[in-house]
């Protein structure tokens, strides 16, 4: 879905009010008009409460809506029914200006069932709207998640939030009867029950979900249709209790003018890579294994094969990584997608990478570990193993996309080291920001960089035969000859080369010029500068983060600075090499704090190359920072630096 805007109108059509029943959202009762809104669905992983997030999600894209995203759901296939462990949930925040992050608690929770309303109500405010599903709360489901007796008849909910209760179940089974569906299969669309009261309450266009429920049942249009009555009936039951006396309107956002559409990381991910390919000329092969939570990059570009992509599923990490290089060798971009046990795998070929000095670009969407660890949630903390995680000196790039739409631009940028430095590049994105979303941009072609090639083409060594290891002296990047090349016949392999011949060697003082050279390689790589976002100019403190800590450390130095406290915010997209002017950054202030979702790694390599005494503040939760906990953490920094 795209959106056309300009000027921060609604587009064309979108008025936000689907009429399937009524006058129109609050015909009956008050409108409150805000600026920004937190909604969390949650249930069991059985009750759709991604689609159920999504379709809101898209509907406030479409009505031009900043936003942001944040799913969350069970590593297991099917959790036990009704358990803490199988609760799924999706969050969504929209406004009408621009935002950082997916929200630090809902200002609405949606709570299918038990389990849902444990896990989730201590980050519902107080104050804050509770709908509950009340035809889940039968004695059996409560004692499953330890609920002695029944929230929903004390006064322990209704005290401290706005709680409205809903027979979900029961009035779709009963809007569903005259369909011939069993009453099971008419339970199913209590999730779009919920929707549809959703999108009552806070005027959401309705066309564009029955549109995409028609689509995507298109095959059993008596399910199609299911949905769709599902849908209304929560709309018009918003619209005729007298449950709800207020609804809500959130504007569209002042966007810069152009054409957006929703996007998640990895599909820009997998954008990216196909804009690399277009910009370089080159075909692109992707070689990879199915792995949480990148698996959506194959299924992505497996899409594309018109645009010269080709997706090939290996059998294992290793034989998928293998056929990208080989990829590589053949004139190809070579890529390969993981996360970090497959990056454990694949190391052995990434050092064959560094060793032959093709490009190569391994996306690593992070995830919580060690071995198989917590496949479905996020984690930062594989920046030492990208960095050191093979045998021998063995340089790599590295770089990390800041946010969903912002894996588009780091994927050309892997890309464009990969193929002007002729080296593996590893872009390190994470659960966060792949399965997140936010407004893109949709890029002018004309705009993105020209990542054109040249192989070499004839002989270069001094005794007229092709010598692979003469390099740019610019670059110090060898030449790239594509097999079958008449005249360039050379050696290559895993084996320690000759500086310029390529034949193999060992000799000492050649291996470790050899060594010397990759790694001046590396750090030779032109980077941009880092930019510091610091509005006053009085701060004496920074804060640096990198990859999905971009949003939480943005909202929270907006937050310091409403109170009156400056600070300064820096964000690393490249850690390898870092910007150049990265020590005398660190070096204007007076302390450095480094978020990270991980025990201190940036931290680490932070205070190793530029003796700085940086303050590591860590989480490792599976979960994203929250603004409001990295603020108070700045503040007491800021005022013990004030003192």
């Amino acid at each position: 879905m795209t959106t056309d805007v300009g000027n921060g109108a609604a587009p064309a059509g979108s008025s936000g009010r689907g009429e399937p029943g009524g006058d129109g959202p609050g015909s009956n009762g008050t409108v409150r008009k805000l600026d920004r809104v937190v909604i969390r669905f949650a249930g069991d992983s059985g009750d759709g409460m991604q689609l159920t997030g999504d379709r809101f999600t898209s509907e406030a894209a479409a009505f031009g809506n900043d936003l942001a995203t944040q799913p969350n759901f069970p590593a297991e296939i099917r959790a036990p029914q009704g358990t803490l462990p199988g609760v799924s949930s999706f969050q969504l925040h929209f406004a009408d200006y621009d935002i950082l992050t997916p929200g630090d608690r809902p200002d609405v929770l949606v709570a299918m069932n038990p389990a849902a309303l444990k896990a989730n109500i201590d980050d519902l405010p107080r104050g804050g709207i509770l709908i509950v599903n009340t035809d889940e709360f039968t004695k059996r489901n409560l004692v499953k998640v330890g609920y002695a007796s029944d929230p929903l008849e004390d006064n322990s909910l209704t005290e401290a939030y706005q709680v409205h209760k809903v027979a979900m179940a029961t009035l779709t089974i009963g809007a569903l009867e005259q369909t011939g569906l069993g009453k099971k299969d008419a339970e199913r669309a209590k999730n779009m029950f919920a929707l549809g009261l959703l999108s009552w309450m806070y005027h959401r266009p309705t066309e564009g979900t029955e549109r995409f429920l028609r689509e995507k049942f298109a095959r059993k249009p008596e399910i199609a249709e299911a949905n769709v009555l599902a849908f209304r009936a929560g709309w018009n039951y918003g619209e005729t209790t007298e449950s709800f006396a207020v609804t809500y309107e959130v504007a569209p956002a002042k966007l810069n003018r152009g054409t957006y559409r929703q996007i998640t990381g990895n599909t820009a991910l997998a954008y990216g890579i196909i804009a690399a390919g277009q910009q370089s000329g080159l075909p692109v092969v992707l070689g990879t294994y199915p792995i949480t939570p990148a698996s959506d990059v194959l299924h992505e570009l497996s899409k594309h094969k018109n645009f010269g992509v080709t997706t090939l599923q290996a059998e294992d990490e290793i034989a998928g990584i293998g056929a990208a290089l080989g990829a590589s060798y053949g004139g190809a971009l070579g890529v390969t997608s993981t996360s970090g046990p497959g990056v454990a795998l694949k190391s052995e070929t990434i050092g064959l990478a560094v060793m032959t000095e093709l490009p190569l670009v391994v996306v690593d969407v992070q995830r919580g570990g060690p071995s198989t660890g917590l496949p479905t949630k996020t984690e930062q903390a594989d920046l030492l193993q990208a960095m050191f995680g093979r045998n021998g000196e063995s340089p790599v790039a590295i770089v990390a996309p800041q946010s969903p739409a912002d894996c588009f631009d780091a994927a050309l940028e892997a890309a464009r080291i990969a193929l002007v430095y002729r080296t593996p590049v590893l872009l390190l994105s994470d659960g966060a920001i792949a399965n997140g979303s936010e407004p893109w941009l949709i890029p002018d072609l004309s705009e993105l960089p020209d990542l054109t090639v040249e192989f070499a083409t004839e002989p270069n060594g001094p005794d007229g035969a092709f010598w692979p290891y003469l390099r740019d002296p610019e670059t110090l990047a060898r030449p790239w000859a594509v097999p079958g090349t008449a005249g360039l016949q050379h050696r290559i392999g895993g084996l320690e080369k000759a500086d310029g011949s390529g034949n193999i060697s060992y000799d000492p003082a050649n291996h470790d010029h050899m060594v010397r050279l990759r790694q001046r390689k590396i750090d030779g790589i032109r980077v941009p500068d880092v930019v510091v976002d610091d509005p006053s100019g009085e701060a004496r403190v920074l804060v640096v983060g990198w990859g999905s800590s971009y949003g939480p450390i943005g909202a929270a130095a907006r937050r310091v600075r409403k109170l009156g406290m400056p600070v300064a915010h820096a964000h690393l997209r490249h850690l390898n090499p870092f910007p150049a002017n990265l020590g005398d950054v660190l070096a204007r202030y007076d302390r450095v704090v480094v978020p990270e979702m991980n025990l201190g790694q940036l931290a680490l390599l932070l205070r190793a190359k530029y003796l700085v005494d940086a303050i590591s503040y860590t989480k490792v939760q599976g979960l994203p920072f929250k603004a409001e906990e990295l603020q108070d953490v700045l503040a007491d920094v800021i005022k013990g630096v004030s003192e």
